[in-house]
């Protein structure tokens, strides 16, 4: 008598947890593949996809992909699935837990506290708060995961006045790499607490993020569209670097600035600014609205969840490829703006000829921390400024030359930057190619405090071997 095959990882997996793995070809599978945003994630094809439903089914999984015959099988952990870079939140070969099922809300008994699962989307939450005047640090388009954003910083309406998400989260439950279950907040593990905030997925699977909500009625959204035009882009120059000075700093108010390539020798130029108060034209902005060719496409007083949805509706749901660059500085004078946009719209040239090209170049305001986090940056600081080069188009054959000429250009900007003594060292994970030295950039002390987490809490380093993807703590 034949003895019966062995059972592989998928398998055993299956046997312990019925009904949560999914195989290629099944249409639960091939939904969660396609819902990538990506390409570079979208061409990955997992030997199975593990969508748990509940905490101790991801304990279940944890223990049993760490030990016996899958114990050197490799993981990856999604949410929203937003990183345009191969393997952040997939893989090949291997399991990929599709965290999204995990989507609850519950509030606490004074609602000063929502507990939301670990794979919800911003978007789901947002229109369950409404009815109490509550929102929380969430993402400012649909489909952003709670996971990800979160646990590498998180940027938002109101980060002016509370700062990144991951400032507002006052307690983690988490499955460790040894499958315990355990609490993490400022009083409870605190060390692992504050490495969460920054530790993206080196330190377990968090299963519910509980974050401070804020109160929220209405707020303002517009849409400024400008002619590209040498004198619009000194007027914006100008008028954001006024904006950003530490006199003129109003907490409500956040924007960002967009210049957009479309290939050939298109160019567009956009403010979207928005406001936490019921003011439907805030008097912070006026500098913008009075530049000559402005014309304002989107003007919305509404909630947060309206405003998400009619920012994110101008944003496609999915690309092709995508490359993507991060970096941040001080404020500085305009002149040093105007040298930033013409060095960008020096470099397109070099993308003309790129099939379905767009390159968005976003500057905007650094969210204003309160420290709780791992970014090394000043608390309190009110003139940082971050940017996001954005890059989407249709061919694989064309991520050299898009990934050369963006880094090129990225670099000649730091450059200048350098040069005037703005330039600062933070690169934020949630923007940033997987080539850029994230964690390193927060300083050493606070390399140390992540270290030292990962080695207490994941003594076998577990999320630092069996999974492999996003950025791993780099070894002393």
């Amino acid at each position: 008598m034949s003895a019966a095959p062995k059972q592989n990882c998928c398998q055993i997996i299956d046997s312990k947890i019925a009904g949560r793995i999914f195989y290629p070809g099944s249409t639960t599978y091939d939904a969660s593949i396609a819902s990538y945003y990506g390409d570079s994630e979208r061409e990955l094809s997992p030997s199975c996809i593990f969508r748990p439903e509940n905490t101790s089914e991801v304990q279940t999984f944890v223990r049993w992909v760490t030990s016996g015959r899958c114990k050197n099988n490799q993981f990856a952990v999604r949410g929203g699935g937003h990183t345009f870079w191969s393997g952040a939140a997939n893989i090949q070969p291997g399991i990929t837990v599709d965290m999204r099922a995990m989507n609850s809300l519950q509030l606490s008994a004074d609602k000063k506290i929502a507990g939301i699962g670990g794979g919800a989307l911003w978007d789901q939450i947002y229109p369950q708060l409404v009815p109490y005047n509550l929102t929380v640090m969430g993402g400012r388009i649909p489909g952003i995961g709670v996971g990800g954003f979160a646990t590498g910083g998180g940027i938002t309406f109101a980060s002016r006045e509370h700062g990144f998400s991951c400032d507002n989260i006052v307690g983690y439950e988490i499955v460790l790499g040894d499958g315990k279950v355990i609490y993490a907040s400022s009083t409870s593990n605190r060390d692992l607490w504050l490495a969460l905030k920054g530790g993206s997925n080196n330190l377990g699977v968090v299963t519910r993020f509980d974050i401070a909500t804020i109160s929220q009625g209405k707020m303002s959204y517009n849409l400024v569209n400008y002619n590209y035009t040498d004198a619009s882009l000194q007027a914006h120059a100008n008028a954001f670097s006024g904006f950003m000075k530490p006199e003129n700093f109003d907490k409500s108010a956040m924007m960002g600035m967009f210049l957009n390539y479309y290939g050939g020798t298109q160019m567009s130029l956009s403010d979207a600014l928005w406001y936490t108060q019921p003011v439907q034209k805030p008097a912070v902005y006026n500098h913008f609205f009075n530049i000559s060719t402005s014309n304002v496409s989107v003007s919305q007083l509404d909630t947060v969840d309206k405003v998400v949805d009619k920012f994110g509706g101008a944003i496609p749901t999915h690309v092709d490829r995508g490359f993507q660059l991060t970096y941040s500085f001080r404020n500085p004078d305009s002149a040093t703006y105007l040298q930033l946009f013409k060095i960008y719209e020096t470099a397109m040239s070099k993308l003309a000829s790129v099939e379905g090209i767009f390159v968005e170049f976003l500057i905007q305001p650094t969210p204003v921390t309160n420290g709780t986090n791992l970014f090394g940056l000043q608390a309190g600081k009110t003139d940082d400024v971050m940017v996001d080069m954005t890059s989407a188009y249709t061919r694989k054959a064309d991520d050299a030359l898009v990934g050369k000429a963006l880094g090129d250009m990225v670099n000649q900007q730091k450059q200048l930057l350098k040069q005037s003594g703005y330039l600062i060292d933070f690169i934020y994970l949630n923007y940033a190619d997987i080539s850029q030295p994230v964690l390193q950039s927060w300083g050493d002390s606070n390399m140390d405090k992540l270290r030292a987490a990962s080695k207490k809490y994941d003594h076998k380093g577990v999320f630092q071997t069996q999974v492999p993807g996003g950025f791993k703590i780099p070894a002393e």
